[in-house]
Order: C-alpha cells, then sequence, then structure tokens
C-alpha cells in the first residue's frame, strides 16, 4: 500500500521527501474538509477523492511545463470547478521542529471571541489561543492532522520581533512538528518565521468546502 497523505508530512517533517522525479501522486483527502495539492521538489502531491485519472489526464492536457503544472491556473480552476470547492491562495508550506524550554513571553491563553480565532476554527480542529501584548498566537490541527499555527501581531508594534517571538514560542508549546502556511507575497511574516527556525518544505493549494 502507498503512503497517505499524512505519512507524506509526516516524512516532510523529518527531511523526506517524495523523489524529485517531475512526477505527481494522487493520494485520497485525509477527510472531507481538504482537498489540494502540495508541491514539493520536482514532485507533487493532489490529495482529492476525485478519480485519479480525471487529475492525470486534466494535467496532461495542460500547455505548461510539467513540473509546473499541478500550480497552474488552469488546472487549480478545472479542480475547483470539478469540486465545487474555494480557494484562497497558494501558499509557501514551512515546519519546525519542537523547542524545549518554557516561552520566555508572557502568555494568556483566550477563547474564541478574537477574529483569528475564528478564522482558525473555521480551518483547524482543536484550536487553541493565547495573547501576548500587542500579538496573538493560535495553533490547531489543520491538513491531514498535523499542527499548524497562526499569529497576528498589532499594526503599532510590528517590526519589534513580537512575530518572531510569538512563532518561536509555538515551537516551546508544541511536543511535534509544528507547521504553518505563509503566502508569499506576506514577506514580513515569511521573514519572521524563517529567522526563528521554520524551514520551507514545499508549496500548498488548499481547496476548502464552501461555507
Amino acid at each position: 500500500m502507498g503512503q497517505g497523505l499524512r505519512d507524506i508530512l509526516q516524512a516532510a517533517a523529518r527531511g523526506v521527501f517524495p523523489p524529485s522525479d517531475g512526477g505527481t501522486t494522487v493520494v485520497p483527502q485525509h477527510d472531507r474538509r481538504d482537498a489540494g495539492v502540495m508541491a514539493f521538489t520536482a514532485h507533487s502531491v493532489v490529495f482529492t477523492d476525485e478519480d485519479p485519472d480525471w487529475v492525470y489526464d486534466t494535467l496532461g492536457a495542460l500547455d505548461c511545463d510539467p513540473l509546473a503544472a499541478t500550480m497552474n491556473p488552469r488546472f487549480l480552476a478545472a479542480f475547483l470547478d470539478r469540486t465545487g470547492r474555494t480557494a484562497e491562495t497558494i501558499d509557501a508550506v514551512l515546519v519546525a521542529d519542537p523547542l524545549p524550554g518554557r516561552p520566555p513571553l508572557a502568555l494568556r491563553e483566550i477563547g474564541s471571541d478574537h477574529p483569528r480565532v475564528a478564522y482558525a476554527r473555521a480551518r483547524r480542529d482543536g484550536v487553541r489561543a493565547w495573547t501576548a501584548e500587542g500579538g496573538v498566537l493560535v495553533m490547531g490541527r489543520g491538513v491531514a492532522g498535523r499542527l499548524e499555527v497562526s499569529v497576528e501581531v498589532d499594526e503599532d508594534v510590528r517590526h519589534r520581533g513580537l512575530g518572531r517571538a510569538l512563532v518561536t514560542a509555538a515551537r516551546q508549546l508544541a511536543d511535534e512538528p509544528l507547521w504553518a502556511q505563509v503566502s508569499p507575497g506576506n514577506a514580513r511574516s515569511a521573514r519572521a518565521f524563517q529567522a526563528a527556525g521554520y524551514r520551507q518544505v514545499g508549496a500548498e493549494a488548499l481547496l476548502r468546502l464552501p461555507r
């Protein structure tokens, strides 16, 4: 039996990736909520409960570099149309190992009334959130049950290192690999995660059920 999406992600967190052979692997969705594409170096994984033959036929009909086919707008649009799902953007995907010790930030756990928490609850399970002065840290289980982190920093305290401190604190709160999705255009956020030791492993387009 081949690897499922969860197995592929767990291996990627250890630095073990699908072969860089220019191919595409189609695997079933881990759950009903999330379908999509995960692009690694010269290999893509499409996770969907649609017919794999449809995926391969649609990719093969594209007039583009085969290495870019799974993230080509025409394929993603066809994927959305076929599934009736919605999407927001293509994200860079980063991962980091947990860190020992306790976060040096003064964190206070909060409930679900913050907008960032409500946003996360629509996309993740088991969401928990903490606030520090000027920022919010959210963690929950997203794609294939992986532990994901997101942060929000108030505009008036940006450029002071709080984002990096929050995503570092998340590594100290976690006891397993911690994943982050960052829009490539959000350079400030990408720099904060990279400075905190998160490493990029690929890119991802998530297709979600309509609200």
